[in-house]
């Protein structure tokens, strides 16, 4: 099962999100022949989106459709989708969240020609999004960020280049932020809509990850934009950055759960079925202690990634530490997790292309997306200024 009946069944929860939990569990059990082979992760994940996009799962990107709320505010919801589909499938997860990752900025600060233009296309799965931050020397640290965004008299010029972009190979818009310098550092960044068309920007060679998905850098050689690219205001860029990182980083915790629980799954039904010392493989002692530690980290991590989507959708102003939180333990943990899983499994896990070698290899990187687990950890000091007294 994708989720905890008891976790759902808390207050933190309304009865529309068990619904949608349960409907998306069941979709994905429907429909797993979209992941079935995941050799070509570009082309799988386009196959995925557009299912997503055919069977409403994204709809709530485009506000002007109707009340749907995902991207535009219930991040219960979209912590609850990622949760299932990450249980389902790694490249399921990443067609989803990726999409969701670069609407987002479009949904919170597009002016209503840009979310017009884009954010239909997008919740049908027939546009495919990109957000581009990270740099070749730049990467969790975006006030850094190098791209450069001069002004001419129609528009701006972008010189410079983007590494490690999810979709970056199979994206129809990015939305990229770039230094157009109304100030140092942070202060001089902004956000700007560009389309994989446009002449000057060229898609790099893809990354082979040890976990096959959608990655490529970018460069951009004199790229001119109109002056309506801009999505926000100048020098807005890095307050957009955070906003959507700081709303995304509890949605990493949830997909974190679904890859640990399946392994758990995959581990339970295994130590159950295994002979062993004359009895199975899970009445071994040390074997129960495994999974009881498992249990403890799942429910822990479970409950930090429903509070953080709590306070995220009631407009708390502690979210972004909370969502912090949730992503710090859910991802360390979750690693702890598919690792002991392996363990169970013995010789059999360290089979290619078998459930928990993938999943060892799938859980990794979200150690790292939308900032570090260090990070997360200076993230979460900081928050913690105002308590407490010098002496």
């Amino acid at each position: 099962m994708s989720f905890d009946a008891g976790i759902l069944a808390l207050p933190f929860y309304e009865p529309r999100h068990v619904e949608r939990a349960r409907q998306i569990e069941s979709w994905c059990a429907e429909h797993s022949e979209l992941w079935d082979d995941p050799a070509d992760p570009d082309a799988t994940g386009l196959r995925i989106l557009r299912a997503l996009g055919e069977h409403g799962w994204l709809a709530a990107l485009d506000p002007a459709a109707g009340p749907a709320g995902l991207a535009a505010g219930d991040c219960r919801s979209l912590c609850l989708l990622r949760e299932a589909l990450a249980y389902a499938d790694d490249l399921a997860d990443f067609a989803f969240s990726i999409q969701a990752l670069a609407a987002t900025p479009i949904v919170r600060h597009g002016n209503e020609e840009q979310q017009r233009r884009y954010l239909a296309p997008m919740a049908k799965g027939t546009l495919c999004g990109a957000f581009a931050i990270s740099e070749p020397e730049v990467g969790s640290d975006v006030a850094a960020i190098g791209l450069r965004a001069e002004r001419v008299a129609d528009g701006y010029v972008l010189n410079g280049k983007k590494a490690w972009i999810a979709n970056g190979g199979i994206a129809d818009l990015f939305c990229v932020i770039a230094r157009t310098g109304e100030g140092p550092g942070a202060l001089g960044l902004t956000a700007f809509l560009v389309p994989a068309n446009t002449p000057g920007l060229t898609v790099g060679q893809r990354v082979p990850l040890i976990a096959p998905r959608s990655f490529a850098g970018l460069e951009f050689v004199d790229c001119h934009l109109p002056h309506d690219s801009v999505l926000g205001r100048p020098g807005g860029g890095f307050v957009i950055a955070m906003e959507v990182l700081e709303r995304f980083r509890m949605t990493v915790g949830a997909a974190a759960i679904g890859f640990a629980r399946r392994a758990t799954d995959a581990a339970l039904t295994h130590a159950k079925n295994r002979s062993m010392y004359g009895g199975r493989q899970f009445d071994l002692q040390l074997v129960k202690a495994t999974f009881a530690e498992i249990e403890v980290e799942l429910n822990a991590a479970a409950l930090l990634v429903a509070r953080a989507a709590w306070e995220a959708d009631r407009g708390d102003p502690a979210a972004a530490k909370h969502s912090s939180i949730a992503k710090l333990y859910a991802t360390e943990h979750a690693q702890h997790i598919v690792d002991a899983c392996v363990q169970v499994f013995g010789a059999a896990g360290l089979v290619a292309d078998s459930v928990p070698e993938r999943l060892y290899r799938q859980i990794r990187s979200l150690r790292i997306y939308e900032g570090t687990s260090e990070v997360q950890k200076l993230i979460i000091a900081g928050s913690l200024g105002g308590r407490g007294r010098a002496k």
